[in-house]
């Protein structure tokens, strides 16, 4: 499966979790108490961390690729760098930089406590 991938900076963690789950119409699949959250649709890899300084900005945009193998990024005629990474590879960056998240065990996801 391929989903469009896009990360932002947000200033309230406990607000912006509640608004994007009312948006996206379901809780996010892993979230590390009011440092970072992420939603997976079927179509989109959604994720906020704090960072009241860049608060609404984009901090990522790519794609999460099962098809992928580990991390690559190239940067597009625009000068915009675009990510590329498996499932997997994400749900590790996730706990080795924001640590492990919190959330009900979903049987096909890795994460999970």
């Amino acid at each position: 499966m391929k989903r469009f991938h896009i990360a932002l900076a947000v200033a309230d963690m406990d607000a912006s979790v509640a608004d994007y789950s009312t948006r996206l119409g379901q809780p996010p699949q892993a979230v590390v108490i009011d440092t970072y959250a992420m939603w997976r649709t079927d179509q989109l890899n959604f994720s906020i961390r704090k960072d009241a300084a860049h608060a609404g900005q984009v901090v990522q945009i790519g794609f999460e690729d099962d098809a992928a193998e580990g991390f690559a990024s190239d940067t597009d005629v625009n000068g915009i760098e675009w990510q590329r990474f498996s499932t997997l590879e994400q749900d590790l960056r996730i706990i080795t930089t924001f640590g492990v998240p919190v959330h009900p065990a979903v049987e096909h996801e890795l994460i999970r406590n």
